[in-house]
C-alpha cells in the first residue's frame, strides 16, 4: 500500500490493476496533483483475486474510506476500436450485479485533456472470468457492452460493498478505466506479444492526472 492517511486526510485513492505491467505504468505516471494519499494495487488476474486484493486493502487502517478505481488493459468489443482507445465504464456488469460508476462524465473529460487524440469510449464494461475471444465477443457486443475485463465487475462490485465513503460523504465513488489493447479487428494471442501494447503502456502512464482530477472534483463539493 502507499502512504497512509493521517486523521482527518482527505479521503485516498485505490487505483487496482491485475498485471505487473499496468502497475508499472500506472506508478511510473506523473504523481503530481493529487489531493490526497494514493496507491497503485495490484490484485492479480481474474475476478476472484481481485475480490480478495481490494477487500484486504479496503480493510487496512486509514485506506477504509478510498475512492476505488479499476484500471489496466481490456479487451474492445466494438468495431473500430483501437489499442489505445480509453474506456470509460458508466457501468460495471459481473455474475452478482451492476455496479453503477461515479463521475463518468468528468472522468471524459479529464481524460481528453490528459491524453489528447485518443478516442474515449464511454458504456457498459462487463466482466469475465477469462480471456473472451471470437463468437463469446460479439454476444457481449449484442448484449450493449463495449469493452471487457476480468478484474473491473469484481473490483467495484467488491469496493462498494465495503462500506460507504468517508464520514457522512455517501457511497464510495468507484470508476472503471480501461486501455484497449485487444480490439475486434486488432485481436491479440497474448498481451505479451502485443504491437499495440507500446500504444496502450503509454496512454496508461498518461491517465493519473485525470484520476486524480476526478478524485478532487468528487471530493471538492463535500467539504
Amino acid at each position: 500500500m502507499g502512504r497512509e492517511p493521517g486523521p482527518g486526510a482527505t479521503p485516498p485513492l485505490l487505483i487496482a490493476c491485475a498485471l505487473g505491467i499496468e502497475q508499472f505504468a500506472l506508478r511510473s505516471g506523473d504523481r503530481g496533483g493529487a489531493p490526497g494519499p494514493v496507491t497503485v494495487l495490484r490484485t492479480g488476474m481474474g475476478p476472484d483475486r481481485a475480490r480478495r486484493a481490494v477487500s484486504r486493502a479496503l480493510g487496512e487502517e486509514g485506506w477504509r474510506d478510498a475512492a476505488v478505481i479499476a484500471s489496466g488493459f481490456c479487451a474492445g468489443l466494438a468495431p473500430g476500436m483501437h489499442p489505445g482507445d480509453l474506456i470509460v465504464a458508466d457501468e460495471t456488469r459481473g455474475p452478482e450485479g451492476t455496479t453503477p460508476c461515479s463521475g463518468t462524465d468528468l472522468l471524459v473529460k479529464a481524460l481528453a485533456k490528459a491524453v489528447p487524440g485518443r478516442a474515449v469510449h464511454t458504456g457498459p464494461l462487463t466482466g469475465s472470468d477469462h480471456v473472451v475471444r471470437g463468437p463469446e465477443r460479439v454476444a457481449l457486443r449484442g448484449g450493449g457492452a463495449i469493452a471487457v475485463d476480468m478484474e473491473s465487475a469484481a473490483t467495484l462490485r467488491t469496493a462498494r460493498a465495503a462500506g460507504a465513503f468517508g464520514d457522512g460523504l455517501g457511497a464510495r465513488p468507484v470508476a472503471a478505466v480501461r486501455v484497449v489493447v485487444d480490439a475486434p479487428e486488432h485481436e491479440l494471442v497474448r498481451i505479451g506479444t502485443v504491437r499495440g501494447g507500446i500504444s496502450a503502456f503509454r496512454v496508461l502512464r498518461a491517465v493519473l492526472p485525470a484520476f486524480f482530477e476526478w478524485h478532487r472534483s468528487l471530493l471538492l463539493p463535500r467539504r
